[in-house]
């Protein structure tokens, strides 16, 4: 059983921490006494870099390896055609080697030059490989495009008051048995008087989908036994409460484990309201989905 809720809520003493699923640089967590690895990270940082990040990485790099081999080539020199001492032929020399599009009228005539292309050319094959597997990993990796309401509602469902959110599949494909979870985050005092944010795990009404492919409106039943009852909006702003939502599935394309996350914080609950229906009857016996009330409410009536 969860702590009961006081009758008067005492304030925790952030309010401003982050969200549990949060993207806003302004909203991570400050993190102190963990030595950081990043030739460890390096991997993983990558993959969740933006598309963006990878190209200009990859011209930053390119363009910095033939401005150091170019130097190279400028000092040693054992290039044929090149004038003495020009920095462009070498740069372009550099290019030349570095991509391997095969020489024109420069080529190396010394074993110094032959030497410098034998080291570029390893760096080349190197760059290439990471830049290959990167570009592979990250096209192959499976992204969910799940969408989630802007905010729960709080209304009765067969009389009995019922928190709801909204899932839908923006791909429109199947994902295959999908396993949605809800974590209720709350400010609690301990008995030894200790504040403490707590979780608990919200039991919902359905909480599978064997064939998650248009929408789906995940319920939490709150009654007596619920960490939400006697939850109102002036108590979940006083308790820092937030909602943590996880889905996991298959993705009936590609066979490759999916997950989303969604994360709810008091501002974004509405006590009284119900969703518009999404589900309209078309004149030929269809039914269609209309996205356009998705994330639209009404008052309970």
């Amino acid at each position: 059983m969860p702590a009961p809720i006081p009758a008067t809520p005492i304030p925790p003493p952030n309010l401003n921490r982050p969200r549990f699923f949060g993207d806003d640089e302004s909203n991570r967590v400050e993190i102190a006494g963990l030595k950081s690895n990043f030739s460890a990270d390096i991997y993983s940082l990558l993959l969740q870099a933006r598309w963006g990040t990878i190209i200009l990485g990859f011209v930053v790099a390119v363009l910095l390896t033939n401005l150091i081999f170019a130097l190279v080539f400028q000092m040693i020199g054992g290039v044929a055609n090149a004038a003495p001492g020009s920095f462009r032929d070498a740069f372009f020399f550099s290019v030349q080697t570095l991509s391997t599009l095969g020489y024109g009228q420069m080529y190396p005539v010394s074993t110094g030059a032959e030497i410098g292309i034998l080291v570029e050319s390893m760096v080349s094959l190197l760059e290439t490989t990471l830049v290959t597997g990167l570009v592979f990993a990250k096209f192959s990796r499976p992204i969910a495009r799940v969408m989630f309401s802007s905010q729960a509602v709080i209304s009765r469902i067969d009389g009995v008051p019922t928190l709801q959110f909204r899932a839908a599949n923006a791909r429109g494909n199947h994902i295959v048995d999908a396993a949605a979870s809800v974590v209720l985050i709350r400010w609690e005092r301990t008995a030894e008087g200790k504040s403490v944010y707590r979780m608990h795990d919200l039991d919902l009404v359905r909480s599978r989908s064997q064939a998650f492919k248009n929408t789906w409106l995940v319920m939490h039943r709150i009654t007596e036994n619920s960490p939400f009852h006697g939850v109102t909006g002036e108590v979940a702003t006083a308790l820092d409460l937030e909602l943590a939502v996880t889905l996991m599935g298959t993705d009936g394309t590609t066979s490759q484990t999916i997950h989303a996350s969604h994360s709810y914080t008091a501002d974004e609950l509405r006590f009284g309201e119900r969703f518009i229906d999404m589900l309209e009857d078309l004149p030929e016996g269809r039914l269609r989905v209309n996205y356009l009330n998705f994330n639209r409410t009404e008052k309970e009536s």
